[in-house]
């Protein structure tokens, strides 16, 4: 008899909720004012590409033969969490012009407000 498979959860979700958020905002916000606009996109991709890579490595191995990997996907995938926004934030604030700053960081906290309700509700949902 085969062992039970624990199906994935799908963190893909909040990723592409976080994306359809910042299109909604950014795109009438452009005909608005540009700078700002860049500047929220800016920030949001800040919190938003270092959580994909977290979440593909994070959630690439299953089962309890593989906890050793897990373990080690998920360390290795919150040090290039890390290393990731760390490389946007220096990036951004050192190649965009015009910017703003308050901006930036705007767009990085609201997909981290996406980020921690879309985990809470997978987590909620999966119960």
């Amino acid at each position: 008899m085969p062992a039970a498979e624990i199906a994935r959860p799908p963190v893909h979700r909040i990723t592409l909720a976080q994306l359809a958020v910042l299109t909604l905002v950014c795109v009438p916000l452009w005909a608005y004012d540009h700078v700002l606009a860049w500047s929220l996109a800016a920030g949001a991709a800040i919190a938003i590409i270092p959580q994909a890579y977290f979440a593909r490595l994070a959630f690439r191995w299953r089962g309890a033969k593989s906890a050793r990997a897990v373990a080690r996907s998920s360390y290795a995938g919150e040090i290039g969490k890390f290393m990731l926004s760390a490389a946007g934030f220096a990036v951004v604030f050192a190649t965009v012009r015009p910017i703003s700053g308050l901006a930036v960081f705007a767009g990085y906290l609201a997909m981290l407000a996406i980020q921690i309700i879309g985990s809470w509700l997978l987590l909620a949902r999966s119960r």
